[in-house]
């Protein structure tokens, strides 16, 4: 095996310019945090011998030993049962719901002990664990297998909610989740698993500040596209795509949604003064139409145009070979883009065009 191999093989980069998967710099930001700190721990269902479904934790258990890596029962509830009283006597709790929908069993732990043991213990009590969900479409997954669960624990108070949308961010976010004194969410989008990047300056970094700072992925002056996850990727190459038609599109990565950003997300739109969201999960109730009242109520009068939304379609998860009705696409965040009011006299124009019994 040459050393390159063994050092993929190993989860870890043979060199630190090398590109990496995303399923790469999460093993090696779990190799690392557990190197740093022996109260580290990873268990969940196949993460031991299998190395997981996605061949995440690969080699993990290998190289630490059974006792900082190990399989669970194929219970959900109890794993994370089982993370809260470690967490309690001092270790931090790595775990791996699997698939996103897989962790639905486990919700009343989390949002009965997980989120609410510091305000139960009147902050004397910390449970620094990480429920790690492999989320969102992309994959042909069945169903169970592909979903889009992040409002139910944005909604949660208590928990911190994240998510990467690029190789570094799932090093540095992962490091900084699992030194964080507080339950964290980490929301890995399975369609970027195989994703390419480098983590030269992430591993090199001696702190990580990630938690509540979005990021600007591409600089516009003429619309915001707001995303997160895997909605990003669809967001960039709907701003390249834009500019056919004139439109300067400038994108942001929350990276964070617990806690959130408003003052990246607010100063791009109030630059652009147009702002449309793009979430994968279904539109009624979702983190997007939470982004979209706060952009509205902090930049109202900056907007040109309503805020407007492109999400998945309110229904239960499709089969695979319909999932790409389902997910929002660059043409569905085009067609957002031209339903903006471009024209300065949109008011004047909805007014003639009502006269006429026609829609603006």
């Amino acid at each position: 095996m040459t050393l390159t191999a063994a050092a993929h093989a190993a989860g870890a980069p043979a060199s630190a310019r090398q590109q990496v998967t995303m399923s790469g710099a999460i093993n090696r930001a779990l190799r690392d945090a557990m190197t740093a700190d022996a109260d580290v721990v990873v268990f969940g269902e196949d993460v031991g011998t299998l190395g997981g479904v996605f061949r995440v934790t690969d080699g993990i258990a290998r190289d630490f030993g059974q006792d900082r890596c190990f399989d669970t029962p194929l219970a959900e509830a109890g794993i994370v049962g089982f993370a809260v009283g470690m967490a309690m006597a001092g270790f931090r709790p790595v775990i791996e719901m699997q698939f996103d929908a897989f962790a639905f069993p486990a919700f009343e732990q989390i949002a009965s002990h997980v989120a609410k043991m510091r305000n139960r213990t009147a902050g004397r009590v910390n449970l620094p664990i990480v429920i790690r969900i492999p989320f969102g479409g992309g994959i042909g997954g069945v169903e169970h297998h592909c979903d889009s669960s992040e409002a139910y624990y944005a909604h949660t108070p208590g928990l911190k909610v994240v998510t990467p949308a690029t190789v570094e961010d799932a090093y540095t976010l992962l490091r900084e989740a699992i030194n964080d004194p507080d339950p964290v969410i980490f929301m890995e989008p399975k369609r970027l698993y195989w994703s390419k990047g480098s983590i030269e300056s992430a591993v090199a970094a001696t702190t990580f500040e990630s938690f509540g700072h979005a990021a600007v992925r591409r600089e516009g002056t003429d619309v915001t596209l707001v995303a997160y996850g895997p909605s990003v990727d669809v967001a960039m190459q709907a701003a390249s795509a834009a500019i056919e038609s004139g439109w300067s599109v400038e994108v942001v990565d929350l990276r964070s949604i617990v806690p959130f950003d408003d003052e990246t997300v607010v100063n791009s739109v109030r630059k652009t003064g147009r702002c449309v969201v793009v979430q994968e999960a279904q539109g009624f109730a979702g983190v997007g139409a939470e982004i979209a009242a706060r952009v509205q109520e902090r930049a109202f009068h900056s907007l040109h145009a309503p805020v407007l939304r492109v999400a998945g379609l309110d229904i239960p998860y499709p089969p695979p070979k319909l999932e790409h009705l389902h997910l929002p696409g660059v043409e569905r965040v085009l067609d957002a883009i031209a339903r903006l009011q471009w024209d300065d006299n949109a008011d004047t124009r909805f007014l003639a065009n009502a006269s006429k019994g026609g829609a603006a």
